[in-house]
């Protein structure tokens, strides 16, 4: 217990002085503006394709899934407008705005690829265009996921009810029941992080070898999460230093903090790797 104890401190302390050199810092800027100029088209994107197919309620389901999950402050102002933009009907996913929007979309892939990158100090010599189908290929994966969740949303319910009617005593549980939507919402995250690990990054890795990294992120995610919304609410007032802005402002500190938390899981998996191997 001892050893293993301290041999996570030094996988954390040399995670840590790595994630210094390599400008961590900086670079969780980038992927969190990045992420924020990519959210809109990508929620546009996925919006038109849901209309192509006529799946109603995904708009909101969407805003719930993504959403929920944020501190307030940073929520209301992003959730609303995104909601705003999205209830516009749109029929131009095959027109060069709908491919335009697409590539906008795929760039917040690109920005945490090059964060796994210097996390596991690869240098990508893959095409640039390979580079970028993978990148489309993630956007329309995310979208694929999202659309099964929103027939989720939908079917789950309704088939609960209809179980109801013939079962009675399955009312009780409802509640309990409910709880999927916590549980789908991490498992889509898990997934999500073991992918974005396994594939982004030039190199090969295990998915043993990504799973230390991919923990401490789901875990500090809702850690911070918690944090971020309590400071807000007790300390922050980002009204009278960014004005009308102060929404937005919030909701890109989030993603910095997010973005901080998914580099450093990758440098802990990188120190991790570097320990295991002789020499």
């Amino acid at each position: 217990m001892y050893k293993e104890l301290l041999h996570w401190w030094h996988v954390l302390r040399d995670a840590y002085d790595k994630f210094n050199r390599d400008d961590g810092w900086a670079i969780a800027s980038h992927v969190a503006l990045s992420s924020l100029f990519a959210l809109f088209p990508f929620l546009i994107f996925a919006t038109s394709i849901a209309a192509f197919f006529e799946l109603g309620g995904f708009t909101e389901n969407v805003i719930h899934l993504i959403f929920d999950y944020w501190p307030p402050a940073a929520r209301e102002a992003i959730a609303g407008e995104i909601r705003t933009i999205l209830t516009v009907p749109r029929t131009d996913i095959i027109t060069i705005g709908g491919l335009l929007t697409l590539y906008f979309a795929s760039n917040g892939v690109e920005a945490l690829r090059v964060a796994l990158n210097r996390s596991y100090r690869e240098k990508d010599e893959r095409p640039f265009w390979y580079l970028r189908l993978q990148s489309f290929g993630f956007v329309f994966l995310s979208i694929v996921v999202l659309m099964v969740i929103t027939l989720f949303f939908v079917l789950l319910p309704l088939g609960w009810q209809i179980m109801a009617r013939y079962i009675p005593e399955l009312i009780p549980w409802r509640e309990a029941v409910l709880i999927w939507r916590v549980a789908l919402a991490l498992a889509v995250l898990f997934l999500a992080l073991l992918v974005s690990h396994l594939v982004l990054p030039a190199g090969h890795r295990s998915i043993s070898s990504v799973l230390p990294g991919i923990f401490f992120t789901l875990i500090c995610w809702l850690a911070g999460s918690l944090a971020f919304g309590m400071y807000l609410e007790q300390f922050a007032d980002y009204v009278s230093t960014y004005a009308g802005l102060a929404g937005a402002m919030v909701g890109l500190i989030f993603l910095y903090m997010l973005g901080l938390i998914f580099i450093f899981g990758g440098e802990i998996n990188a120190a991790s790797l570097r320990r295991k191997r002789p020499g």
